[in-house]
């Protein structure tokens, strides 16, 4: 694989985009349609005027990136961060194509994002910022065009006001436009869940495939959001020792065990999980490099890098962020026989269970909680086994085999569309 600078090396488009060279290369893929699938289709990028409380108006930028339609519509989340740029919601809108097709469902790739802080904003200001976006793409979004869902920085909440500004434009009201809102308005149940549901899955998977044990399988979490806490409490209720978490303000560590549920709401009063009594206090970037059968990044970008990855000491790398892990340090881990199992694999539950949400909205009819995990934990299992075949027989690491599949499955439907002229 190419050797990449540092900035390279952090950068998520960049680093999508060797990865994808790589698997393509592996696949002898047609050089058109390697072209075809390097690049977004398309990328809007909009200014948002919005009135904030103390009477300025404050203008804020906001992209939304269309990868592929080639299976379904587009699909991805809306991030809400400082940290947004175009590189960024270009690589994620890429990895949501990849994703959908590791799980095998009907949809291509998207990603959108403002450059803002939505700690510093009132609700007032996230709902006419929200709503103000929403109107920007309302021609380009719908549940046949393009289905937003939430992401960093964004919840249930943000994708009510998108619907709801979505169906006043078409004087109708529209709930397949968006997936991952509130339940009563045409979410999913099990949808909050599902991100954390399906790592829990393949985690189970990996151990069997490795013939470790689930009893004394001990784990360290990094980033306790809707990701981390779900994938911390569901394994945690399998059996499984969660032994670490790290947070942007901290880390917590107990050998015995974390008691997560007694973590989870400590969390929701004091809105930390800094000072809770059932786990020692422990630096936040040396904790990720703690001994432990699996670590699993569930934050941001770029955690392990070459900085630290020869200091990972885990045995199963399983990433519930999107781009958790570098080029580079892909190599170092491949190095020390790290088995990872990628994020287009890892985290796909939650664009899995956004794709139950669409389909129910549409045919209006919702399923049982029970339904949805049977249906989650079926489809995930599926893939995990779909990935470590691929793997073995073309002799690759599991990321590139996922890339390989995925790739495989959308130039195989784009070759069958043809290209139109």
């Amino acid at each position: 694989m190419q050797t990449l600078t540092l900035e390279q090396e952090t950068n998520p488009w960049e680093a999508q985009a060797a990865r994808f060279d790589f698997a393509a290369r592996k696949l002898n893929l047609d050089e058109g349609i390697w072209k075809v699938l390097r690049y977004p289709a398309r990328e809007i990028i909009v200014h948002i005027p919005v009135g904030m409380d103390d009477g300025s108006i404050e203008v804020f930028t906001g992209y939304r990136v269309q990868h592929s339609i080639a299976r379904g519509p587009a699909k991805g989340g809306i991030r809400y961060s400082p940290d947004v740029s175009l590189d960024e919601v270009r690589a994620l809108a890429s990895w949501m194509t990849w994703k959908c097709a590791v799980v095998n469902i009907p949809f291509g790739g998207a990603k959108g994002g403002v450059i803002c802080d939505p700690k510093k904003m009132s609700q007032g200001e996230l709902e006419r910022m929200t709503r103000r976006y929403t109107a920007e793409l309302v021609e380009f979004i719908g549940p046949e065009k393009d289905v937003p869902a939430p992401d960093m920085g964004t919840n249930e909440q943000t994708m009510a006001w998108i619907m709801d500004t979505y169906s006043m434009h078409l004087r109708q009201t529209c709930t397949a436009v968006v997936t991952g809102k509130p339940v009563n308005i045409g979410g999913s149940r099990g949808r909050r869940e599902a991100t954390g549901r399906g790592i829990s899955v393949v985690c189970d998977e990996a151990l069997k495939y490795l013939g470790m044990p689930v009893e004394g399988c001990r784990v360290i979490v990094q980033g306790f959001g809707n990701v981390g806490s779900n994938s911390a409490k569901l394994l945690a209720e399998k059996g499984y020792t969660i032994i670490g978490i790290a947070e942007y303000d901290g880390g917590l560590f107990n050998s015995n065990g974390i008691d997560v549920p007694a973590l989870i709401e400590h969390r929701s009063h004091a809105g930390t999980i800094v000072g809770f009594a059932g786990a020692e206090a422990a630096d936040k970037d040396d904790l990720i490099t703690y001994p432990c059968e699996i670590l699993i990044p569930a934050a941001t970008e770029n955690v392990v890098t070459s900085r630290n990855a020869d200091r990972l000491r885990c045995k199963i790398l399983c990433e519930g962020a999107n781009g958790p892990t570098t080029t580079v340090a892909d190599e170092i881990l491949a190095d020390k026989r790290v088995f990872i199992i990628p994020d287009i694999l890892a985290n796909a539950g939650g664009v899995t269970t956004s794709y139950f949400e669409w389909v129910q909205d549409r045919m209006g009819y919702f399923w049982t909680e029970a339904e949805v995990n049977q249906r989650l934990d079926a489809i995930m299992s599926q893939s995990f086994q779909d990935v470590v075949a691929y793997a073995t027989s073309h002799a690759v690491n599991n990321r590139i085999a996922a890339y390989m599949l995925a790739i495989d499955r959308v130039a195989y439907t784009t070759k069958q569309r043809g290209i139109y002229a």
